[in-house]
């Protein structure tokens, strides 16, 4: 616990330095609002003494106008203090946000494919809203009540000793059961924060899966796993509320049995003459004020626990080391434009999560500028792997990938990127317009580049059809658009990046007979003055490349023609007799 609460507090140090003028606002308005209300119980004993006691109308007045006089300047007090600890809160809550996702956003996707990328943002979101809540507004409620409390303690000797030294002698009873039942809380707030992150995370999976679960009638099973979810997260609540109840219960019961106490040895000391009404009124209002302050912080703690739970997550997030970094030494710089020259030598590459199983073996390939070159082979052969490696998702265990002759380890990721454009076999649309979709990859694109780009993909006419053209707002991934028509937006994009390196993987493969005709004819154009790397299936797509790279099981089988590969590869012509005899009803041998 101590080393939590301490990157806990690191953490909140780091960004809360900025905004020191603010928190030093905020403290004097908290040190201020503390004293005024202890100010309060010396306004009540001269209320008691000179205003009631004297039976004085002049006396009861300025008594009166004392006391509000004390309650304007605890209100102006409040204000400031809500108001700059509730800023501090969302200020640092928001800087934390932001530094939180520029760090996940720039992680290897190694990361995410060993931690479920659902649950991080399910933690993200869920850790981040219990800081706000607690920096925002539990800290300051801590401070305050921990100076009243040692502000209550300090008056009540001050005011009567004897009476005092009852108080402090129930003190231990009050905090043993604080430090018990909050170590419990602590335990249980963290397991309380990992089942929420778990219903976080299984609402996200379905409701973005939600066509395959209707398909297949999956709601019934669907709901049954979430109540499990969700119940084992209420279980896991309800042992933690139930704890901090005992814990308020026992700490105010303690506390309110000690004024009880009080007040009947005050009480006799009054109709003794040893000590005036006042005097036992303003104690009793500092005890009572000892005791809600008691309460109230045996509340909170629960709360900070939470917090520092929280805290801990986060800042195990912001250390998370990504693996794919810019080179510190011989540190390359690309041209502008490179020419598209590809060289892989001896690579060797096992995925994090199979590292038993070699994905890329002894690999050697060369492609040259302007080059179009199809990679063919069995699904799990490697080709998307080395897609992954040219754009540096992941780097080789062995072996080098030279981008104009410069090993792409030595070129940072933004640099080496820019290079490549993509379009995947599931392309990936996001939550905004058609136009700002298109032009992913490059940003400041006008809106007549992005119709140009959209036009030679064959996309313009289907878009125009739109109820708003290019500004219509797409769903998540693209939902509402055929695969067709989220292929050819991929393309689209991938026009207007220009890039020099082309990257197309199985980018036909979603598209009807006529949608990928028009694909093909605009090929060309895309291809120009590009090296292009095509995935496919449909040795019909690639024949026609300038050569074809077969890889099986991670290894380079072959480099040629068509014709050539017809030949020379058993495995090439398996496949080319399996496909063209299906495609002209011929049966398969």
């Amino acid at each position: 616990m101590a080393s939590r609460l301490n990157r806990a507090l690191a953490l909140a140090r780091h960004f809360i330095a900025p905004y020191k003028n603010a928190v030093a606002g905020a403290l004097v308005a908290l040190i201020f609002t503390a004293g005024v209300t202890l100010s309060l119980g010396q306004g009540l004993r001269i209320l008691v003494d000179k205003g009631l006691a004297t039976s004085s109308p002049e006396m009861l007045a300025q008594s009166i106008g004392l006391f509000f006089v004390l309650v304007l300047g605890l209100a102006i007090g409040s204000f400031a203090r809500f108001y700059l600890v509730s800023w501090i809160g969302e200020r640092v809550v928001a800087d934390i946000r932001k530094q939180v996702f520029n760090h996940l956003i720039d992680l290897h996707p190694g990361f995410y494919e060993q931690n479920r990328s659902l649950e991080i943002q399910s933690r993200f979101t869920a850790d981040t809203t219990v800081l706000q809540s607690v920096i925002g507004s539990t800290v300051s409620i801590a401070l305050r009540n921990a100076l009243m409390l040692i502000g209550g303690v300090v008056l009540l000797f001050v005011t009567n000793a004897k009476l005092a030294g009852i108080i402090i002698l129930g003190f231990p009873l009050v905090v043993a059961p604080i430090l018990i039942f909050g170590r419990r809380v602590r335990k249980l707030s963290r397991l309380s924060q990992d089942r929420i992150a778990d219903v976080g995370s299984y609402v996200g999976e379905s409701l973005t899966q939600i066509k395959t679960v209707q398909a297949y009638n999956h709601q019934a099973h669907d709901r049954n796993r979430f109540a499990d979810v969700a119940e084992e997260a209420f279980s896991v609540a309800r042992v933690r509320i139930r704890q901090r109840a005992w814990l308020t219960t026992i700490a105010i019961t303690l506390v309110m049995g000690a004024i009880g106490v009080v007040l009947w040895v005050g009480g006799l000391d009054v109709i003794s003459g040893r000590i005036s009404a006042g005097e036992l009124a303003a104690f009793v209002f500092y005890s009572l004020l000892i005791g809600l302050s008691a309460g109230a912080l045996s509340e909170v703690i629960g709360e900070l626990q939470r917090a520092a739970g929280a805290a801990a997550r986060i800042f195990e997030l912001l250390r998370t080391e990504n693996e794919i970094t810019t080179p510190e030494d011989n540190l390359q710089q690309l041209p502008e434009r490179v020419a598209g020259r590809i060289e892989l030598r001896n690579l060797q590459f096992c995925y994090p999560s199979r590292p038993d199983i070699p994905a890329i073996q002894s690999f050697n390939l060369r492609v040259e500028p302007g080059e179009t070159l199809a990679l063919v082979g069995p699904s799990g052969a490697g080709k998307s792997t080395l897609f992954d490696l040219l754009l540096r998702f992941y780097d080789p265990l062995a072996g080098q990938i030279l981008i104009d002759g410069i090993d792409s380890r030595q070129i940072a990721p933004a640099d080496l990127r820019r290079c490549f454009a993509l379009v995947s076999q599931n392309p990936a649309l996001f939550f905004a317009s058609i136009a700002d979709n298109i032009r992913y990859g490059r940003p400041e694109a006008t809106l007549a580049e992005v119709k140009q780009a959209a036009a030679i993909a064959h996309a313009d006419e289907f878009i125009r059809a739109l109820p708003q053209g290019y500004d219509t707002p797409l769903g998540d991934n693209g939902l509402g658009l055929s695969g067709g028509q989220r292929q050819r937006l991929a393309i689209a994009r991938a026009l207007l990046a220009d890039a020099p390196i082309l990257l197309l993987d199985e980018a036909t493969s979603a598209l009807d007979a006529e949608s990928e005709h028009l694909i093909q004819q605009a090929m060309p154009e895309l291809m120009a003055g590009r090296t292009t790397l095509v995935i496919a299936h449909r040795l019909a797509t690639v024949r026609d490349a300038d050569r074809i790279a077969v890889i099986n099981h991670g290894i380079l089988e072959a480099v040629g023609t068509h014709d050539e590969l017809i030949q020379d590869n058993p495995l090439y012509a398996r496949l080319a007799e399996l496909q063209f005899r299906v495609v002209t009803g011929e049966p398969a041998a």
